[in-house]
């Protein structure tokens, strides 16, 4: 048991084994929390769905009141108060088993910078003082920047899109009755994605540093990158207004452009050392 705690001295040197090992106690202390925020979030439940999940059916949840702030000041048609749709467990363990899952999630979430912070105890012995130095404020960043990702597609992408596709009729004589399962999968499809997609600027850091890539090739496939989230905005908000639209795509454009930055930056530091 005193391994589960105890840290590999980072001057002896390590077999393949040994590092195996080591990972395996990095990952099994990261579990053990996971698994415990989890069991916390299954308890719970009152919060995480009633306050939490459920929160985006309801046409007091921030972002439609934004919404509707600024369709009435600036007479825009982004007012979101039509939640025509109600949600269905089709399986006799249907809610049982969303319930686990969506406990697991939150564990996952809440608990991803101790994550980070472990496999960052794994990889941080086998750097050399210049990459450590590189490296510092790495957990931290690349924990904002998962963390705002989450919030960024639980607060604008999930309510557009949950708002839209189950709204969203080919005919009135066609109910819509959204299986739990169905409603539960794509808040979690989208927020999760949006973390990671929010790690983009880290991501171009290291690929920077390795040579992988440069700003200026960043900077050629800009058009592209703008079509694509153009794109992505128009399928995801609930009406055809550019607005809306714009609401999604310049947060990305953003996180584009500053990845930009930083990859000028590290290449710039490089020619120089």
């Amino acid at each position: 048991m005193s391994r589960f705690f105890r840290r590999p001295d980072p001057n002896t040197e390590m077999s393949f084994l040994d590092h195996l090992e080591a990972l395996r106690w990095h990952l099994v202390r990261s579990a053990v929390v996971i698994f415990s925020l989890a069991v916390f979030a299954f308890i719970r439940k009152d919060i995480l769905f009633d306050g939490i999940i459920f929160a985006l059916m309801r046409a007091d949840f921030p972002t439609y009141k934004a919404l509707c702030w600024l369709s009435e000041k600036y007479s825009l048609d982004i007012c979101i108060k039509d939640f025509s749709f109600d949600l269905i467990s089709i399986n006799l363990s249907g809610q049982f088993t969303t319930h686990m899952f969506v406990a697991f999630i939150a564990g996952l979430v809440i608990g991803m910078p101790y994550l980070l912070w472990e496999i960052w105890r794994f990889v941080k012995p086998a750097l050399t003082t210049n990459e450590k130095k590189y490296s510092r404020g790495i957990v931290f960043f690349t924990t904002m920047l998962f963390l705002t990702g989450v919030l960024f597609g639980y607060y604008i992408i999930s309510p557009m899109s949950i708002n839209f596709l189950g709204t969203y009729q080919v005919s009135p004589l066609v109910t819509n009755q959204i299986n739990l399962d169905s409603y539960i999968s794509t808040i979690t499809i989208l927020t999760l994605a949006s973390g990671i997609i929010f790690e983009l600027p880290m991501v171009v850091y290291f690929l920077s540093k390795l040579g992988v890539i440069t700003p200026s090739f960043m900077r050629s496939y800009r058009k592209h990158s703008m079509v694509v989230i153009l794109i992505i905005a128009a399928l995801i908000t609930p009406s055809p207004d550019v607005t809306s639209q714009m609401l999604v795509a310049v947060p990305l454009f953003l996180l584009y452009e500053i990845s930009i930055f930083i990859s000028a930056a590290v290449t710039r530091k490089e020619l120089k050392s």
